[in-house]
């Protein structure tokens, strides 16, 4: 995702703009095979691509017995996604359904490319009430109809090494950072480290931040729009990640090259004893991780209980679902999103991909009661927060994010990490955003 992250607030806002009118690429010129098929572009949430195919194709194929309307699968990499999404609005070669991330949707409504989701769409999918307002909140620009809708909703938390904690004498897992500083000092020896970062992950790293920006006071964007990467809240929440390396000394310098989900790695082998990260529990168990040797908090905040403002822990994380605005196919796109939707399927395809419904209904049912999950849930009910629903979004990541990972490695090789450094590596990131 990070080499197409750039063309993001240029190549979106322009290139789609542009050439929306050629997507829909589905139908034939006389909409009769249109109304037959559909092409959906689904996001790889699984362990692998095939595992993706597996879990939706029984899915697919009950769609199908049920409306005749015939699905035709394709599971894209998140590092090609978006760039594929941009490739078919010139091409003309595009799905009528996709995937897309949730902070993709400001950006991408911006492009006027996606269908709208007004009054009327939604009541065809059985209306915008029933998903949760935080979910909601990451489907576009505040003020404007939404540019998708919400399918698979996540959120951070941390997740501990029981056994790590049991040797180094921790009785009980940190709820604050200053505890997460301790307990990962008790444990960063003879080869093990306390907790571990994805520092050459430019989402990652915006996401972590993010969070720490709010718990310092800093939005990175003014209320209209503006970056503002540099203010006394940014600086201090950047400085505070990239610490636990630079000056807590309870990452190993390695991650700083980690880009492809390898403090996951090092966690289900014992090598780390603390991560943050997404409903990551499919994961632990295809690395063979058993549910019974990790635990799980809710991300740390500076007075141990989560909530609003300076306790926000989590960024409101998830999958939407958008429609191509030129898809021949309009009436069996929104036959196929209330299908993905409804209850039965929320339930099913969320809980096999260990996420939670972002939908009310289905978010109440026993599935979901599990421990691990309730955190998620509770994550997003109460101290969860969007990321700036701005067109500039994904430039935001590739800027930021791309700061923080110098900074990582400047920590990696020993180089010192100040509170100046710091904020000259912000700035230049704000210099390289558009102008308002």
């Amino acid at each position: 995702m990070r080499r197409i992250r750039a063309a993001v607030t240029g190549a979106v806002t322009l290139s789609l703009a542009l050439t929306a009118s050629a997507c829909g690429g589905s139908a034939d010129a006389g909409g009769g095979q249109a109304k037959k098929t559909l092409t959906y572009w689904a996001s790889n949430q699984g362990s692998s691509l095939e595992v993706d195919k597996e879990v939706l194709r029984p899915e697919l194929d009950r769609f199908e017995r049920e409306t005749g309307i015939t699905v035709r699968l394709e599971v894209v990499p998140w590092s090609d996604l978006l760039n594929r999404i941009l490739t078919a609005t010139t091409s003309g070669q595009g799905p009528d359904v996709l995937n897309i991330g949730n902070t993709w949707s400001a950006s991408l409504q911006a492009s006027g490319a996606l269908l709208p989701w007004d009054e009327k769409n939604f009541g065809a999918i059985g209306g915008k009430e029933r998903f949760v307002e935080s979910a909601l909140g990451s489907t576009g620009t505040p003020g404007q109809d939404p540019a998708a809708v919400p399918l698979y909703s996540m959120a951070y938390a941390l997740y501990y090494n029981k056994k790590m904690f049991q040797d180094a004498g921790i009785d009980e897992p940190p709820t604050t950072w200053d505890e997460v500083v301790a307990a990962g000092k008790k444990i960063s020896k003879d080869g093990k480290w306390g907790i571990g970062v994805e520092g050459s992950n430019l989402s990652n790293n915006i996401h972590q931040v993010f969070a720490l920006g709010k718990q310092h006071g800093a939005d990175f964007f003014t209320p209209d729009g503006k970056a503002d990467f540099t203010s006394d809240g940014a600086v201090a929440a950047v400085k505070q990640y990239v610490d636990l390396m630079a000056a807590d000394e309870i990452v190993a310098p390695g991650n700083a090259e980690y880009a492809q989900n390898q403090s996951l790695s090092d966690f289900a082998k014992g090598r780390t004893a603390m991560v943050l990260w997404q409903t990551p529990s499919q994961t632990f168990a295809a690395q063979g991780m058993t549910a019974g040797e990790w635990g799980v908090v809710p991300a740390p905040v500076p007075s141990g209980t989560p909530g609003q403002g300076a306790q926000t822990n989590s960024m409101v994380a998830g999958i939407n679902m958008a429609v191509f605005k030129n898809t021949k196919n309009l009436d069996g796109a929104l036959k196929f999103v209330k299908f993905m939707t409804s209850d039965a399927e929320q339930i099913t395809l969320n809980k096999t991909y260990g996420s939670v419904p972002p939908v009310k209904s289905a978010l109440t049912d026993s599935a979901f009661s599990d421990p691990s999950l309730k955190v998620i849930r509770d994550t997003l009910a109460a101290s969860a927060a969007a990321l700036p629903q701005v067109p500039e979004e994904s430039q935001f990541e590739t800027v930021v994010g791309t700061a923080v990972k110098e900074l990582f490695a400047d920590a990696a090789a020993g180089r010192p990490v100040t509170t100046d450094s710091v904020r000259a590596k912000l700035e230049k990131a704000q210099q390289q955003m558009p102008k308002k």
